[in-house]
């Protein structure tokens, strides 16, 4: 019998039960919050988790919208083709990953089974296109140029081809109206990555992983205008994946349509004649190389002068953007960026990057008169000028006495600019800056709108390059342990260069100045930039913003939003120096430079104003320029390694006036081939259907080659385009070439 009282063992069991109870009550508590707090609290949060585990998206791509031209043609839109697309995510699914699969359907499309697997691989760092750098959960687009029976045979056969679609699609097409390719203006397509789904998510224009997105041009400037709103429909699946009700559909909106200041009929006639003289500049000789000119690229022009608005835009070499449709080959792609392809995806009118030679003159002539020169005043013109051994000649080392600045426009006389630029670059301290140096040359350039993009409307434009004082230092400071390491005091050319610039080359040299003061050394400028600076003379001193896109029109015409012309300033000359100059460069085109290219031309009812250039390129063959202007339009071209300006680009250019105001050779005026007297105004209607009534374009029918000047009358300068200053360093001994 137990020794232990009854009363003890009584308490004892109290405490047990006390403690189990406790224990009982707190397991209840812990599972009653947790139940508040999955049910009330977080409740509405797992509610919407487990309809969204039940609801399965289907996305209808929204159609994008069309880009048309100045009067309403279409120069990118949509077209319904039959598009073969493979699942990525079924493929994998099968023990090959698909391999037997896309070697069948390679075997069905005529293509060889490596091109079919490279387009569904997805990209990245170590892949090569083809590749495919959008989502791994959309349709990859194998090809969009199936025929009829190659579809019926993917769907007839479907147990062969599990994961792969054969449908009709909207795609895009760049129809090329009258052989106006545009392409480097358009841009092209690719699909969206999931790093730009991701960027976009929170905005207010979020992508969907069927979104293809403009990579460059006008399609990427709008990306969003011309993308619309895809639609989304949502159902309800049980979790067998079937469908047992539709929860909610949004509406696919198609994009709107951006019209553009562009005129396919001049577009077409711009990248005409721009290829054309190209080619005619390589069966010219160069004599100073003894081989013909390389013309390996060149771009054109038009704008209207009162707006900056773009007319045409050309660059060559060029290509067919339709190549990115459907997903670009490995064979068109390596055609496009490979070593040898000259880069056609460049736009060179935005993206190249020149010397610009005597077209430039405006900007020093300009600062001249600003610094307190006369504009009529007699200024020298010696067959050359000399600088501390150092020779800087004149065109064909010719004189022409004393002349005034606007004859020295007019013949292009280097050495006027060579005295101007030395006289003021004394008067700032020389290699001594004083510390309220003026600095007209370069101050005036920077003013013209020089040095920095012109905020045109189009990607990756390049700003050029004016190489004041601040620009030598850090380029000195970037460029310093290079020189030093290459420089060689007693070495070639380029190492005795590089040597000098390694000890000094921080400073502005007397050379630097004089070569600047022609358009030449380290100044670099883009043919926007120049056809922007001409309009700008052309119109009284307003600068505009360049642009291309002019409304943006809802698919269904409704709703119009106008890109207005937009004003930077105004160039830094008064009403006086305008108008002087203006009619220097109005003596370009009659008697000057340029006047043998404009015989004929109606200059008392279309006064015509020129400015020649022929800029010298380190290693290289001449770069032609050729720069003009009407009360309407500027136009302005270059060819990479072409010659003379006047030579190369000067029939082209004229040209292109003679289609615009319908013109020939003669001057003789017919209005039926007047492309566009004068510039566009009214914008293309739009009907509700989304129909547009555009005009047919023919395509370009060139006119007959320039006959040849009559007896008495001027012709070419001479093939040799003779001997003038300058290298690119502004320092060295010798005589350096450049033609005009």
């Amino acid at each position: 019998m137990s020794n232990i009282p009854e009363t003890g063992r009584t308490a004892r069991v109290t405490i047990r039960l006390v403690v189990l109870q406790v224990l009982v009550f707190s397991l209840l508590l812990t599972l009653g919050g947790r139940l508040w707090y999955l049910q009330i609290r977080n409740g509405q949060e797992y509610t919407d988790e487990a309809k969204n585990n039940h609801v399965q998206q289907v996305v209808q791509p929204a159609v994008r919208g069309s880009i048309l031209d100045a009067r309403g043609v279409p120069l990118a839109d949509n077209e319904t083709k039959l598009v073969v697309s493979a699942s990525r995510t079924e493929l994998m699914k099968m023990k090959d990953d698909g391999k037997a699969v896309l070697t069948r359907l390679a075997d069905v499309l005529d293509m060889q089974p490596k091109d079919v697997t490279d387009k569904v691989r997805l990209c990245d760092s170590k892949t090569p296109q083809p590749c495919w750098n959008g989502s791994p959960y959309q349709p990859i687009p194998v090809t969009n140029k199936a025929t009829t029976q190659q579809a019926l045979q993917i769907r007839e056969r479907a147990e062969d081809f599990p994961g792969i679609t054969a449908e009709p699609t909207a795609v895009r097409r760049y129809a090329a109206p009258g052989k106006a390719n545009t392409a480097q203006v358009l841009g092209y397509l690719s699909p969206v990555t999931d790093a730009e789904i991701e960027k976009a998510k929170d905005s207010d224009s979020p992508y969907l992983r069927s979104d293809q997105v403009g990579r460059s041009g006008l399609e990427r400037t709008y990306d969003r205008e011309l993308r619309g709103k895809a639609g989304v429909t949502r159902y309800e699946v049980d979790n067998l994946g079937r469908v047992i009700g539709r929860a909610k559909a949004d509406k696919a909106e198609p994009g709107a349509n951006v019209v553009t200041s562009i005129d396919a009929r001049v577009q077409a006639v711009a990248e005409y004649e721009l290829l054309a003289a190209m080619k005619e500049a390589r069966k010219a000789l160069d004599k100073n190389t003894g081989t013909n000119y390389k013309a390996d690229a060149g771009a054109v022009v038009v704008m209207e002068s009162r707006t900056g608005r773009v007319v045409a835009m050309a660059s060559n070499p060029t290509y067919d953007p339709n190549a990115w449709v459907g997903g670009i080959s490995g064979k068109d792609y390596a055609a496009l960026t490979g070593k040898d392809s000259n880069f056609p995806l460049l736009n060179r009118a935005i993206q190249a990057q020149a010397a610009p030679g005597s077209i430039f003159k405006v900007i020093p002539t300009t600062a001249a008169v600003n610094a307190g020169y006369d504009f009529n005043g007699s200024y020298p013109c010696p067959s050359s000028y000399s600088i501390g051994g150092q020779t800087f000649t004149n065109y064909e080392s010719k004189g022409h006495g004393n002349i005034s600045l606007g004859g020295a426009l007019e013949v292009s006389c280097d050495t006027v600019y060579y005295a101007l630029a030395h006289q003021q670059w004394q008067r700032d301290g020389g290699t001594k800056p004083k510390k309220d140096a003026k600095d007209w040359f370069y101050k005036t350039a920077h003013q013209f709108g020089l040095g920095k993009e012109t905020g045109i409307d189009l990607p990756n434009e390049v700003p050029g390059r004016v190489p004041d004082r601040q620009w030598k230092q850090k380029f000195w400071a970037a460029n310093k342990d290079a020189w030093c390491k290459q420089g060689k005091k007693d070495g070639s050319f380029v190492e005795k260069i590089a040597f000098e610039n390694c000890i000094d080359g921080n400073r502005m040299r007397a050379g630097d100045s004089v070569n600047y003061s022609i358009g030449q050394g380290d100044t670099l400028v883009t043919p926007i930039q120049m056809a922007s600076i001409y309009a700008s003379i052309a119109n009284g001193g307003t600068v505009h913003t360049p642009s291309v896109g002019k409304a943006v029109i809802s698919a269904d015409g409704k709703k119009v939003t106008e890109i207005k012309p937009k004003t930077q300033g105004r160039l830094p000359m008064n009403a006086s120096t305008h108008k002087l100059i203006d009619g220097a460069l109005a003596g370009v085109a009659t008697r000057g430079t340029a006047a043998w290219r404009f015989q004929g031309w109606p200059q008392d009812k279309i006064p015509m104003h020129a400015k020649t250039g022929t800029a010298e390129v380190y290693g290289k063959q001449t770069t032609s320029w050729f720069a003009t202007y009407t009360k309407d339009y500027s136009v302005v071209m270059t060819i990479s390694q072409g010659g003379t300006g006047s030579g190369a680009s000067g029939p082209a250019v004229r040209k292109i006036y003679n289609a615009l105001y319908g013109l020939d050779m003669a001057g003789k005026y017919d209005p039926k081939k007047a492309l566009l007297p004068q510039p566009q105004k009214n914008l293309p209607t739009i009907q509700a259907d989304g129909s547009i009534d555009a005009p047919e374009i023919k395509p370009y029918v060139p006119a007959p080659d320039e006959p040849v000047a009559p007896e008495g009358v001027a012709g070419p300068p001479p093939a040799n385009p003779g001997t003038r200053g300058g290298n690119p360093a502004g320092r060295g001994a010798g005589v350096q070439r450049v033609g005009d």
